[in-house]
């Protein structure tokens, strides 16, 4: 490809090379379970039903142009005024979703189809273009509570099903506004954020990435693959060391790298990953990346960490599953992978709201491999 010959210079011999140095001693490990019977999908499922259509505690994220605008959440946001805030809202129904399309006949499925037809009208939706069209609002929830509506309208069209279509319908509209929005941020991106919270431009990128294959929106899959080239296809020796950051939920290095994977050839993305991720082992090595602890689970920003060890859990089994099957490297990134994955899925029903509210959407992302290519 153009770009990745452009910014790299990396011949085909150096993929020989590489592949000739990661040929498996070890025996490959099992691979992530993502079936329903693997799923604690009763306690995901809990956790959105008991957010979703609750209005308070409430953190909004509101620009008041006159006294006039001093309204309730409801009053503002009428489909996503519940889990505390907007993103974790629109996220907790696309958890919603991707259940109740696992798993349609489950005791929580008429409690899942009651909320969403509650919250995900034609009605409902207009107010909420409504409110992001008015001044002062254009970079409303950019990139990351924009994604996530992408995201949920992906869940919604890639099921045959009667409600998701009627519930697709509804939310069409504020898919294209998410859509045109991160289409008009996206080039007048500079420089890439490289943070592990809500800015992340990796997140931002693998999720409006997915969807645009989902969607079949060409000129958004050209958009970020482009971006995603120009900000990263040179980067190496990320300070994994450096990570994580006391507030994070994100790993900058590891979700680069799970959005890298997406955009390349494996081919590519071989001698990328070993280029940008060197201290990644060729044993089975279990120390090499540590689940993050958190001593107060009721701080808001503390609590981040529980999502780190998710999304680091996701990012790892798809960065070795998008590795070919002899890579010395996918044990070690399984191995990685399932110590954060039982560092934080197991208590997730205990926690309080400043988790609970949006914590299941990261393990429901995990536990069903949304994060494999269509």
């Amino acid at each position: 490809m153009n770009f990745w010959s452009k910014f790299t210079g990396i011949s085909a011999i150096l993929i020989l090379l590489i592949s000739a140095c990661t040929t498996v001693s070890n025996p490959p490990l099992p691979l992530p379970d993502y079936s329903v019977k693997s799923l604690h999908s009763s306690n995901f499922a809990g956790l959105a039903l008991s957010c979703v259509t609750r209005e308070y505690p409430n953190k909004i994220s509101h620009i008041l142009q006159s006294k006039a605008d001093a309204l309730t959440p409801k009053e503002l946001h009428p489909a996503f005024y519940g889990c505390y805030d907007w993103h974790s809202s629109v996220h907790g129904h696309w958890l919603l979703v991707r259940l109740l399309r696992f798993e349609p006949k489950a005791r929580f499925a008429p409690a899942i189809i009651a909320a969403l037809n509650q919250n995900l009208t034609q009605e409902n939706i207009k107010r909420e273009v409504a409110y992001l069209s008015g001044e002062g609002r254009t970079g409303f929830e950019v990139p990351y509570g924009l994604v996530w509506v992408l995201q949920l309208a992906a869940e919604l069209r890639e099921w045959d099903d009667p409600n998701a279509k009627k519930w697709l319908s509804a939310l069409t509209p504020l898919e294209t506004m998410a859509a045109v929005r991160l289409k008009q941020w996206a080039p007048n991106l500079t420089y890439p954020v490289r943070a592990g919270t809500h800015r992340s431009t990796a997140f931002s990128f693998s999720l409006a990435y997915d969807w645009a294959l989902i969607a079949k929106d060409t000129k958004m899959q050209q958009l970020i693959y482009e971006k995603s080239v120009l900000f990263y296809a040179q980067d190496k020796n990320c300070p994994l060391n450096f990570e994580p950051s006391g507030e994070d939920f994100f790993s900058p290095c590891l979700m680069e790298a799970d959005l890298m994977r997406r955009v390349l050839t494996q081919e590519q993305f071989v001698i990328w990953l070993s280029r940008f991720l060197p201290q990644i082992p060729k044993t089975n090595n279990a120390s090499w990346l540590v689940p993050g602890k958190v001593l107060d689970p009721s701080d808001n920003k503390l609590i981040h960490l529980e999502g780190l060890n998710l999304s680091r859990a996701w990012n790892l089994e798809m960065i070795a599953l998008s590795l070919p099957t002899n890579d010395r490297r996918r044990n070690a990134l399984l191995i990685a992978a399932n110590a954060h994955r039982q560092s934080s899925l197991s208590n997730l029903a205990a926690q309080h709201y400043s988790g609970a509210h949006w914590l299941g959407s990261f393990a429901t992302y995990l536990s069903t491999g949304r994060g494999l290519r269509q």
